[in-house]
């Protein structure tokens, strides 16, 4: 809290431009706070899933280091404080369609396997987040594999 708002004084002090702040029901940052999760539901986010999850957020929606890393922090801050996954899966359900919700499963995948292998937390992460987006079993399978062809990881 304390490095934000120093942050925040340094940029309006130097006459910089005003932090970026995501509404708490932009679905960019529910997008960013469920890959968050995915990093960090095995206990450790390696170099790799974090490099990957700054990656995927910033080719994604298209922002610049500045704008990705504010929301990657804002991201970390929301699954931090979520109770479930409900409130995110809401957001991105009412603001993208169905391939938008398949194309959230698959960055989840890809943060998945950014460290090479998917366990089992992992797994069951993206389940239940695909039977809340109206993904069926049978397309996040594809998806998970996909992604796993592309990268050369044996599924």
């Amino acid at each position: 809290m304390f490095d934000s708002l120093r942050k925040f004084l340094s940029e309006v002090s130097e006459g910089g431009e005003h932090p970026i702040h995501f509404d708490h029901d932009d679905y960019r940052l529910a997008a960013a706070a469920l890959l968050v999760h995915a990093a960090a539901i095995d206990g450790d986010i390696c170099d790799a899933e974090r490099d990957q999850l700054h990656t995927i957020i910033k080719r994604q929606f298209g922002l610049d280091e500045a704008t990705t890393d504010e929301l990657v922090a804002e991201a970390t801050e929301a699954e931090h404080e979520a109770i479930d996954l409900y409130h995110f899966t809401r957001a991105i359900n009412r603001s993208l369609d169905e391939d938008g919700r398949r194309r959230v499963v698959e960055m989840m995948w890809e943060i998945a396997y950014a460290d090479g292998r998917v366990d089992d937390f992992e797994s069951n992460l993206i389940w239940r987040v695909a039977d809340l987006l109206g993904i069926s079993s049978r397309e996040r399978i594809e998806l998970g594999q996909r992604v796993a062809s592309r990268l050369g990881i044996a599924p």
